[in-house]
């Protein structure tokens, strides 16, 4: 079977904003809906049955577990679009448009829409897993009696929620304590995190100044713009942070230059090249190639959010590229010691080392902000404008790290 070409048509997310704001009330359908909505006003896609939309939250309820079929019947599609949810932590949206493009490139489908949602602001709250069991014994028990027997064992401890936390399992470390560690171990400065931090901010607010995202973004409830944005940030103000990750006179890790808890939406349409064409479509950039990969960080051998030094070597050498080969470099900023840990690694291992010209150039999740499954889509849709404003045969890598010691990584090229 001859594979065919898989390319960006544009993308549409929601301005995203800090926890507890704008979005406080609305879901992670509410979102995500909103996202696909815009996407299909921009195409006119108002009726239209594609070929799948794919899509995905990290921060999911129960009444979630159709999360983005519900979204797409909630939107102006056809209601005979199929839609299923993927889950990869932060590299959904990035694993989405994988996932679509793969089928187009086999023929399975022509079109489809990828990305994802997240809301920190809308978290799941737990239960204690004794009143857990209390209630699934009291919902079979058959009379009254046996109800409340179920409950004879909970105790007033037992009714106080689980407090919402994104904690490893195997190690029971936040993301930030994972990365405090290979900040350490990395010997990544406070000073080269605030820098990498300030130019987020300045790259994005230059990004949003020049128009840039003019056609990749719709207002809202109310809100236009990314909120977490700080365009007046200085130097001088993230250095006065206090450290929030890492213990002792070595933390260097602030609230400035980590990413902040965050909400919003993002979506990317993909559609076959001829197919894009016809439709009268822009062909902004295609998917080259895609890799995986996961580290050892429960032995603590390497960091949890390192997965990008391992993925992006193979990635490199199926392709026969160096990193000398890309215009632009996205590295997702889960903190800027993440982006700064990966750079090392990259270097230690013989990959090569990133030219921090090319590295996000319209700022990234510091600045941005970091609705987890919602990532992926925003950085693709904005590298493939990058890349088709660069010209044909531009070249762009993509990095986004992930929670069990993950990352996906991507290559993408100019039309």
């Amino acid at each position: 079977m001859e594979t065919r070409n898989a390319v960006v048509v544009g993308g549409n997310r929601t301005p995203f904003t800090k926890a507890g704001g704008k979005y406080a009330a609305a879901s992670a359908q509410d979102l995500l809906t909103a996202a696909i909505d815009g996407l299909v006003a921009r195409f006119g896609l108002a009726g239209a049955e594609l070929g799948e939309v794919a899509a995905g939250a990290v921060l999911k309820h129960t009444r979630d577990f159709n999360l983005t079929r519900e979204s797409v019947l909630g939107s102006a599609l056809s209601p005979h679009t199929p839609a299923c949810d993927l889950a990869q932590a932060c590299g959904t949206g990035l694993e989405a448009v994988i996932y679509v493009s793969n089928k187009i490139r086999l023929g399975q489908v022509d079109t489809g829409i990828a990305g994802g949602a997240d809301t920190a602001s809308d978290a799941p709250i737990v239960i204690t897993e004794k009143l857990r069991r209390a209630l699934l014994r009291a919902n079979t028990a058959r009379n009254l009696p046996d109800r409340l027997k179920a409950f004879l064992a909970v105790r007033p401890a037992d009714l106080v929620p689980v407090p919402p936390a994104v904690n490893e399992a195997r190690t029971g470390l936040s993301m930030g304590e994972s990365q405090a560690i290979t900040t350490k171990e990395w010997d990544v400065t406070r000073e080269a995190q605030d820098e990498l931090a300030l130019a987020s901010h300045q790259n994005l607010a230059r990004a949003w100044d020049s128009g840039f995202f003019d056609d990749l973004v719709t207002p809202y409830l109310g809100v236009t713009r990314d909120t977490i944005l700080r365009s007046d940030t200085t130097l001088e103000k993230l250095a006065r942070l206090r450290p929030v990750f890492g213990k002792g006179e070595g933390a260097s890790m602030t609230a400035g230059n980590s990413t902040a808890l965050s909400d919003g939406a993002a979506v990317v349409l993909v559609a076959e090249e001829e197919t894009a064409r016809a439709n009268g479509w822009p062909a902004l950039a295609r998917i080259v190639d895609s890799q995986v990969a996961a580290t050892d960080y429960v032995t603590g051998k390497e960091g949890l959010l390192m997965g990008g030094a391992r993925a992006i070597p193979a990635l490199l050498e199926r392709n026969s590229m160096t990193l000398d080969d890309f215009d632009f470099i996205e590295i997702h900023e889960a903190f800027a010691a993440t982006v700064l840990a990966t750079i090392k690694g990259l270097e230690a291992n013989g990959t090569g080392t990133v030219d921090r010209s090319k590295l996000n150039v319209n700022g990234s999740s510091l600045a941005a902000g970091h609705p987890f499954a919602a990532t992926g889509g925003r950085i693709v849709a904005s590298l493939a404008k990058m890349l088709a404003d660069k010209g044909p045969g531009s070249k762009g890598l993509i990095s986004i790290c992930a929670a069990g010691g993950q990352a996906v990584t991507a290559i993408m090229e100019g039309c």
